[in-house]
């Protein structure tokens, strides 16, 4: 689990910062079942239908899932904004250093650092105890 990071909005209506994080799991089913289980964490947690890029309570996306290429049906992957969104990128690097995209091989870091700084996310917490040293796919 990474750090805990405060993004400013992306697109979509005038709205508060938003708090992001990204997690490493190990997973044996299916991307649709992964979907699905993200789904149902949304829904217990309370969130509600809105407009695109809107305020929500929680919105949990899979990002990649062991390299696999998938045009659909959803989820596609690797999820085919993460490349864009410095607020997906900076956790990810930090947990995941050594991660490479499944289209262009870039790493993490170098895809944020081809971004522009703005829409800004800072760093806000360090890693929750007990979250694992162990890097995704090892």
């Amino acid at each position: 689990m990474s750090s805990l990071y405060r993004t400013e909005p992306v697109g979509g209506v005038p709205q508060p910062d938003f708090y992001n994080a990204v997690a490493a799991i190990e997973w044996s089913g299916s991307a649709g079942e992964l979907l699905r289980a993200t789904q149902e964490i949304e829904r217990r947690v309370g969130r509600t239908p809105s407009v695109r890029n809107g305020p929500r309570e929680i919105d949990v996306d899979v990002l990649d899932l062991g390299g696999i290429r998938r045009i659909g049906p959803d989820p596609i992957l690797p999820h085919p904004r993460m490349r864009g969104r410095r607020f997906v990128l900076a956790p990810l690097s930090e947990i995941a250093p050594d991660w490479r995209h499944p289209e262009g091989g870039e790493s993490a870091a170098e895809l944020m650092n081809a971004l522009p700084r703005r829409p800004g996310v800072r760093k806000i917490s360090s890693r929750p105890r007990g979250s694992s040293a162990r890097r995704p796919g090892s």
